[in-house]
């Protein structure tokens, strides 16, 4: 699915189950809450903090999709065409870093 048809398929998600979306604040909060989530998980299995128990069943990817799902709803309730924003980027970041990461001796 690409961008365009996951904000249509948020969009009618919303529009069937959600009631309306919350207001731009109030998702940003979520959003941040949600990548908060993500950060635990990664720090805690694939950092130096130890896992809790009751985070062992935790589904990054189950997170990852939230803070997706957020990030939809904030394209679309701020009028972007995230396929367009996305595509326009990674145009930009091809264009100005085609050679930076080849030539950086840090990755090499």
């Amino acid at each position: 699915m690409d961008l365009k048809n996951a904000q249509k398929a948020v969009d009618n998600w919303i529009q069937e189950h959600g009631v309306r979306y919350f207001n731009e604040l109030t998702n940003m909060a979520q959003l941040t809450e949600e990548v908060g989530e993500v950060a635990r998980i990664i720090a805690r299995r694939y950092g130096e903090q130890s896992e809790k128990e009751s985070d062992k069943n935790k589904d990054l990817g189950e997170e990852l999709a939230d803070v997706v799902f957020v990030v939809l709803c904030l394209a679309n309730q701020t009028g972007i065409d995230l396929q367009d924003a996305f595509d326009k980027k990674l145009d930009l970041k091809t264009k100005r870093d085609k050679d930076r990461h080849k030539n950086n001796q840090k990755l090499q």
